[in-house]
């Protein structure tokens, strides 16, 4: 992958300031025809994308289908039809005190969005955001990750062919050409990564007052209450922690539960594996691969025989680092301070943490940051009302996994360390936008010179009125 230039980034942030200024993104005609050259493009190529994926991680063609062109393609189907309506003028009612008036808010794009993505979803995490920043009116700068080379390249090849060079610019590098991109003021940077290149990217935006949305993750706890079928909710969980081998954001990171059910729960999640993936997923189609022997070797270091406090091996535990795959893992009783719990682990290793009771897994949960997803598998709705109502984050799910991914109307972010800002759907639409406010009062009658100097008794009584003070006396 040819990283580029300071040069070729500098021409290129000017290129799509002067689209910006000329406007030329901006009528909803030409975001739709984007929209729908974006749409043409992911159906078009579906298959040289997931191929490309497959290089990079490992992931398996139906993943890719399903849980990336396939949401990118449904959030332009969402959007398409709306987008002209979130644009729109929309009127309200001015105070009276300004009457005869019109007032009105109007959504404009808010300028060059510049989105750095990552390499665990490549082809989801840079072309979503791209979705709602072009159906706002921005023109987008992507920098995909130098992570995911081969689809980094397929992107830049792809979007050079379907979309306009006035709309979208794709730059490739790592660390140099993100300082470089950050030397420059944009309308807005949308980074989905970790935590700590989200802070340096954050202080790099603060020197040209960038405004920031962060999708950081964090590590999403999954409570298990005795009032489920434990194993209807081992599936869920499975599925949930082990696509894409765990290297998913909202993945859940940890399990909470009692004694009594950590066993039993352990016991199923393995079975649910051996059901997707077989006896042996090294040999499964089904299963992806670690992303680098970097990530390989943190991620072994959490296993019990790395770490005595990790706790007792459930199932898996099998690794071969020159394919990069580690099996599906399950460890029992895990003691909060082993290494696994200080950190996201993003990748397919799954702690059970036991707890008392759900009051105990609240407490255990507030006292870490707050997390991008929180997963409740209990049956009672006195203990799910109670996590909605004692916890803190970027969205809850109850009885289910991952589902908040798929959905166009709620909006998805963090909180916290987990991050801020959102997207999807209006949400996304919105967070590339500046809502301007906008009043009109016509020359005559002119009413304000009742309030405008010099003031005697009765413009002191009006100007009581108005700020709702007692009168002088």
């Amino acid at each position: 992958m040819n990283e580029s230039s300071p040069r070729t980034i500098d021409e290129a942030v000017a290129k799509m300031n002067r689209s910006f200024r000329d406007q030329e993104c901006l009528p909803m005609a030409h975001r739709a025809a984007q929209l729908c050259a974006l749409r043409r493009m992911l159906r078009d190529n579906a298959e040289d994308l997931c191929l490309a994926v497959f290089k990079d991680v490992g992931k398996p063609r139906e993943e890719t289908l399903m849980m990336e062109i396939g949401l990118v393609i449904n959030e332009i189907n969402y959007v398409l039809p709306r987008m002209r309506c979130w644009g729109a003028r929309h009127y309200l009612l001015p105070p009276w005190t300004t009457w005869p008036a019109c007032s009105w808010t109007k959504c404009e794009p808010e300028g060059v969005a510049l989105i750095i993505s990552p390499w665990n979803y490549p082809v989801l995490l840079s072309l979503e955001p791209m979705v709602d920043a072009i159906a706002a009116g921005c023109p987008v700068i992507l920098k995909p990750s130098d992570l995911s080379p081969n689809t980094s390249e397929k992107l830049e090849e792809l979007l050079k062919d379907y979309m306009d060079a006035n709309q979208v610019q794709v730059l490739q590098g790592g660390r140099a050409a993100n300082q470089r991109l950050l030397s420059h003021r944009f309308g807005r940077l949308f980074f989905t990564g970790g935590k700590k290149v989200g802070s340096i990217l954050m202080q790099l935006a603060a020197k040209t007052l960038t405004p920031v949305t962060l999708e950081l993750g964090g590590k999403s706890p999954c409570y298990v209450g005795s009032s489920c079928r434990i194993k209807a909710v081992a599936k869920r969980i499975a599925w949930g922690k082990f696509i894409n081998s765990g290297q998913t954001c909202v993945a859940p990171d940890y399990c909470l539960t009692t004694k009594e059910l950590a066993g039993p729960l352990a016991e199923e999640i393995g079975k649910a594996c051996e059901k997707f993936f077989g006896p042996d997923p090294m040999e499964s189609e089904s299963y992806g691969r670690i992303v680098n022997s970097r990530q390989f070797d943190r991620l072994i270091s959490l296993l019990p025989s790395s770490d005595p406090l990790a706790g007792t091996l459930a199932s898996g535990g099998s690794f071969d680092k020159e394919r990069l795959y580690i099996s599906p893992t399950v460890l029992v009783g895990s003691d909060p301070s082993c290494k696994a719990m200080q950190d996201e682990i993003f990748g397919p290793v799954l702690p059970i943490v036991c707890v008392k009771d759900a009051v105990e897994a609240i407490d255990f949960i507030n006292d870490r940051p707050s997390p991008l997803a929180l997963y409740v598998f209990d049956q009672n709705p006195k203990i799910q009302k109670m996590f909605e109502k004692r916890t803190q984050s970027g969205s809850l799910e109850l009885n289910v996994t991952l589902a908040q991914l798929s959905s166009s109307r709620l909006p998805f972010g963090g909180i916290g360390a987990s991050g801020m800002g959102h997207y999807h759907g209006k949400a996304g639409f919105l967070e590339f936008s500046h809502t301007k406010s906008v009043i009109e009062k016509p020359l005559w009658p002119e009413t304000l010179k009742f309030v405008m100097p010099p003031y005697d008794k009765l413009k002191d009584a009006l100007v009581s009125l108005v700020s709702s003070t007692p009168l002088k006396k």
